[in-house]
């Protein structure tokens, strides 16, 4: 079978020839490693600072080889590591700082005005906020306010075939022979804010509004991606950690649960598959998530947080599985651990089926390259 037919089967749920394998998301450092070319522009802060870099140190031109390279070092690393599923695109700022105040930060926005200062680390590869202007500051009545402008203009709401640049771009290259990925239909509250989790328990009505809102543009994005030909949708949002989510089952039934079912609806109406990520442990919701919802595939599983491959495919033979190989154990196990973790997904991959196999998240920068090599080999061994 042809890559993207072992990929294809698995989401109808019939057998391959063997298991497909694939990477949630792969960090600079171990990339280059693969690569065999420097800075490579995979991950996550790391590529929105080499984008700042790139708009300082050369402008629009600079900027215009970044995109090509960070493309090129995208679609490179599946025929590198002969993966079944091509991910096109890693995430980008599209924003011109203002001033470089050392190596590692920039500032955007106006100096004397409305700025924010992000500063990189090297060794995490993380590109965060170190300081702002005004502070945010988040209350019931401006999340009020942002879901009054969000109704307001999503009668206008008409997405352009420009949801999809990436991923037609990687079909040209890819499209004969691997699956690729296709984003944007991401629905969640911002429940890393606890004022978005005040208005959970005190204003549930304006928390649906803004989901029922994100669900509708999906629906939207869904009809043009279904129109390219683009199957496989990417969405979800991070909610939950090891302890479980981050607000309660009642309020994901009732809030979480239509937009979900909504967007579900407009995916399969234009032939895309649905498909949810969110790490930790989802378990206290999962007959909605994975059950009511109509969501197609669950990718980024925590393992470490109970979601373990074999109860999800026994308790839910509709879904199809993505993962099953944890960051934690490629960044601290030994060669051994990510071994026996690698195999254990594959077995259970090879008796139930619908799975396709790799890092479940990102592999991260301070991964030791033994580790890296060590799942690697075990998976094209074993597949």
């Amino acid at each position: 079978m042809l890559p993207k037919e072992r990929v294809a089967a698995i989401f109808e749920h019939e057998p391959t020839d063997r298991v497909p394998i694939y990477m949630g998301s792969m960090s600079s450092r171990v990339a280059s490693e693969i690569l065999g070319r420097p800075r490579a522009c995979t991950g996550g802060g790391v590529v929105q600072y080499y984008e700042s870099c790139a708009w300082w140190e050369g402008g629009d031109d600079g900027h215009a080889e970044f995109e090509e390279r960070a493309f090129q070092d995208a679609i490179d690393l599946p025929r590198a590591l002969d993966l079944d599923y091509v991910r096109p695109a890693y995430w980008r700022l599209r924003e011109k700082p203002t001033q470089r105040i050392d190596e590692c930060t920039f500032l955007y926005g106006e100096p004397d005005g409305v700025y924010r200062v992000m500063r990189f680390d090297p060794d995490t590869e993380l590109y965060q906020i170190i300081d702002q202007h005004p502070k945010p500051v988040t209350t019931i009545e401006g999340i009020e306010r942002q879901v009054e402008v969000m109704e307001k203009h999503l009668p206008d709401y008409k997405p352009t075939e420009t949801i999809a640049a990436d991923w037609r771009k990687a079909m040209d290259l890819h499209g004969d022979v691997r699956a690729v990925q296709a984003g944007g239909v991401g629905v969640g509250i911002p429940n890393r804010d606890p004022v978005w989790l005040m208005a959970v328990a005190l204003r549930p009505d304006l928390i649906g509004r803004y989901l029922d809102g994100m669900a509708e543009r999906n629906c939207r994005k869904a009809e043009v991606l279904g129109r390219l030909g683009a199957r496989y949708a990417h969405g979800g949002g991070d909610f939950a950690g090891r302890n479980g989510p981050n607000y309660s089952p009642k309020a994901f039934h009732e809030l979480m649960l239509p937009a979900l079912r909504k967007t579900s609806d407009g995916c399969h109406r234009h032939g895309v598959y649905h498909m949810f990520a969110s790490d930790g442990d989802l378990w206290p919701v999962a007959d909605d998530l994975f059950g009511a919802s109509g969501v197609d595939a669950f990718y980024e599983i925590d393992v470490r947080a109970g979601m373990d491959l074999r109860r999800l495919r026994h308790t839910f033979p509709h879904l199809t599985l993505l993962g099953g190989i944890n960051s934690y154990t490629l960044h601290r196990g030994t060669p051994d651990d990510v071994v026996r973790e690698t195999l254990a997904a594959l077995e259970a991959a090879h008796e139930l089926g619908s799975m396709m196999i790799g890092c479940s998240n990102l592999v991260v920068s301070q991964t030791p390259m033994d580790n890296f090599w060590a799942m690697m080999e075990t998976l094209w061994a074993n597949r």
